[in-house]
């Protein structure tokens, strides 16, 4: 059983660069797994080893300037969610290319998973799903309205397209653990919108503490490892991915006729060129060659 944290925090570091291979290192020491972005903004990701190892490694990250009050989602999977880990830098822990937008600075209201209900279910609130399309169509909440965004980069010209919608309205958000609900109402208080709300925990930590009879979610939460989905009570999804496009798919989609191993499914067919396809059918080739010579393959999840 592998213990799985999901983490962000926003604050500010002088020179990620430095932090990253002492921070590599220590995750390296604890047989950690999985992806650290660092950034001038702070620290996003999600890691996964024992319970002890990951434990020792939020201390090290808690202990980076303005780290301490840090917190984190932790599930469990019964396989390796990663195959190695990386600690990368980058300009936004989360991209929305908005350089204005500071959610240190300021952020809308939190509202805990045990009153989310209520508030969404207010005649006076918009409920808005800020994350990509192919991961709302898993699931999502009652009502909630979908952005049909490509990339969280999208989302400020979609809301200057779509405000006009919102009048008079609160305004409530939520995202799979909260990073993007925390640029996402930095926005819109930007913009002038009055009453933002956000799922405090995002939706894993509803799926955590709400139980699956009193929710108000439908469908299965996407994660970015190999469980691919979680339901309620963080319990692993039926979902799978295809290694051609990186969506959710499920198993009884590998019988259907677009579906090809690591080269196509139903969602993706249209997407690639045959050459694109050819290449993907020559990495599958390397893939199964490598594991009848008994290789672990190394490929990103």
């Amino acid at each position: 059983m592998y213990t799985v944290a999901a983490l962000y925090h926003f604050t500010r570091f002088d020179d990620p660069a430095a932090i990253k291979d002492p921070l590599l290192a220590a995750c390296r020491e604890h047989r950690i797994s999985g992806t650290l972005l660092l950034a001038k903004e702070g620290i996003n990701g999600t890691i996964a080893g024992t319970a002890t190892g990951i434990a020792a490694i939020l201390n090290v990250i808690r202990a980076l300037p303005g780290c301490a009050t840090l917190e984190h989602k932790e599930s469990h999977a019964t396989i390796a969610p990663f195959n190695r880990m990386k600690v990368r830098l980058k300009k936004e822990i989360v991209t929305m290319g908005q350089p204005d937008v500071d959610p240190v600075e300021k952020v809308g209201k939190y509202v805990a998973p045990a009153d989310w209900n209520d508030l969404i279910s207010a005649p006076d609130v918009a409920v808005i799903d800020t994350r990509n399309d192919y991961e709302v169509a898993i699931g999502t909440f009652d009502g909630a309205i979908d952005p049909e965004t490509k990339s969280f980069g999208e989302f400020p010209a979609w809301w200057e397209e779509n405000k006009d919608r919102f009048h008079n309205k609160r305004i409530a958000m939520f995202c799979t653990g909260g990073i993007r609900c925390e640029k996402s109402t930095n926005y819109l208080l930007g913009q002038g919108v009055d009453e933002v709300y956000h799922l405090k925990g995002g939706i894993l930590k509803y799926l955590e503490e709400v139980p699956q009879d009193g929710s108000k979610w439908d469908g299965e939460c996407f994660v970015f490892d190999a469980r691919v989905s979680v339901g309620h009570g963080l319990e692993e999804g039926p979902h799978i991915l295809c290694h051609a496009c990186r969506q959710p798919i499920l198993p009884e989609d590998k019988n259907r006729p677009e579906y090809e191993d690591g080269v196509s499914c139903h969602q993706c067919i249209n997407d690639t060129t045959e050459e694109a396809k050819n290449r993907f059918r020559e990495r599958q080739k390397q893939i199964r060659l490598s594991a009848e010579r008994g290789e672990k393959h190394m490929g990103e999840f």
